[in-house]
């Protein structure tokens, strides 16, 4: 099934042109912050100082599929190991520092090179795991007809409040009407979250990869998660 997407004036000529914009402003005026967070992130966590990781991008209409690119951020764990050389747990890992960046959203200041370089975009639906994607029906994959934003709807309307499939229906109905007040409006309570208080402590926290929730929740059978989990590891492998 070929995803396609009638695009309007404003996304098709504008918004990369804002991003451009919003993107390089970013970087020079807070060029500072850039250099003190990877001072000390190199300082408590050793490096590399920014941490990579692929990502679906927007659908190429010439080929259907999503164009998997490396979404940066600042490290926000350590690389703890155990006697056996293997890697601690997450919230092992993730110290106080780590927990901080994460929690002010500082982590992602990087991806502002992600928009500038037109893989991403300020407003959009938040990029997922490969392993995440595979597991999307074509209907949910219409988000990504859309570029990854550094925020969008779902993040807005509840973030790590919401289940899996509610922060996929944000996504698609913000693709239904992507204009420039649209964005404006998602930026502004974008800015409201980041600097009001912070998220209450009794939302769900969502960790689990979208297969792992389906599984769980017995919407796929065990051989469908694990071909799925093969193929996602067929798309990165032939990255490389």
């Amino acid at each position: 099934m070929q995803l396609l997407r009638k695009r309007g004036f404003y996304e098709k000529y504008i918004k990369r042109l804002l991003d451009i914009i919003c993107s390089l402003l970013a970087i020079i005026i807070f060029s500072w912050l850039y250099i003190i967070i990877a001072v000390m992130v190199r300082a408590k966590m050793g490096s590399p100082v920014l941490f990579k990781q692929p990502r679906p991008g927007m659908i190429d209409p010439k080929t259907g599929n999503e164009r998997i690119f490396d979404m940066f951020k600042f490290r926000t764990m350590s690389d703890a190991r155990d006697e056996n050389g293997n890697l601690l747990p997450d919230e092992v890992r993730l110290g106080k520092f780590g927990r901080a960046l994460r929690a002010t959203s500082l982590d992602e200041l990087p991806e502002a090179f992600n928009i500038l370089r037109g893989e991403m975009s300020v407003i959009g639906p938040r990029p997922q795991l490969v392993r995440d994607m595979v597991f999307m029906s074509d209907r949910q994959r219409m988000r990504h007809t859309a570029k990854p934003g550094l925020s969008g709807l779902a993040q807005v309307m509840g973030r790590n409040a919401i289940t899996w499939d509610q922060k996929i229906d944000w996504d698609l109905k913000y693709i239904e009407k992507i204009s420039f007040w649209e964005d404006m409006k998602i930026i502004c309570l974008t800015v409201k979250k980041v600097f009001g208080k912070s998220e209450s402590s009794d939302e769900l926290d969502i960790t689990d990869d979208y297969g792992d929730a389906l599984l769980r929740a017995g919407k796929i059978s065990q051989d469908e998660y694990d071909l799925r989990q093969a193929d996602a590891k067929r798309l990165l492998e032939e990255r490389i």
